[in-house]
């Protein structure tokens, strides 16, 4: 599972190659800040359930949420785990648009406010265009994720209300996911510097 790999100024996307992925992952993401618009904390089997999600998404698709790399930046570790961001197909109960490629991103909270997720948010949506043909890439979150919505809309992305929905696996706050949109054609148009 070690082939894909993408390389911008600052950040490495690429499979995950091993244990050791996962449980820096893990350490520096699965944290209260990090999870509170994502279900809360995950435990051992929220953990495993959501590796095998990846591990089986990738494997459906040749795609999924990649791990996210620091490349040596100045003064940065190269190689330090920073989170995951990717395309997956969008496949949650009660969805108005599974099966479409739907891009998403998790970052540990010392990268936050660096412009690490936006870097590795454009790699992933000139892959989702360019490499794996997709015509229109959404993405989800809860109304009070403002951070991930504020990305989303820097990313030229369109909010769709039409295309709301309630996951009823989650409680409020996580319950009512809001969707955003961008087609190819509007890609192609859009400056993201």
């Amino acid at each position: 599972m070690a082939d894909f790999r993408i390389e911008t100024d600052r950040l490495v996307l690429r499979d995950w190659r091993d244990d050791a992925d996962w449980e820096a992952f893990f350490r520096h993401t699965n944290t209260p800040d990090v999870m509170t618009w994502l279900g809360g904390v995950l435990d051992e089997n929220g953990r495993a359930a959501q590796r095998a999600r990846v591990e089986n998404c990738s494997a459906a698709n040749g795609f999924c949420f990649w791990l996210v790399e620091r490349q040596d930046d100045g003064g940065h570790l190269a190689g330090e785990v920073l989170g995951f961001c990717g395309l997956k197909r969008a496949d949650s109960p009660g969805s108005t648009v599974n099966g479409e490629i739907e891009i998403g991103w998790r970052f540990r909270k010392e990268a936050w406010g660096r412009g690490y997720a936006k870097e590795a948010a454009i790699a992933a949506m000139s892959a989702a265009f360019d490499r794996f043909g997709a015509k229109r890439v959404v993405s989800i979150t809860v109304v009070g994720n403002e951070p991930s919505w504020g990305l989303m809309k820097r990313l030229g992305m369109t909010r769709r209300p039409e295309l709301d929905y309630s996951d009823d696996r989650y409680d409020p706050p996580w319950r009512d996911a809001i969707l955003y949109d961008i087609t190819r054609d509007v890609w192609r148009e859009v400056d993201t510097k």
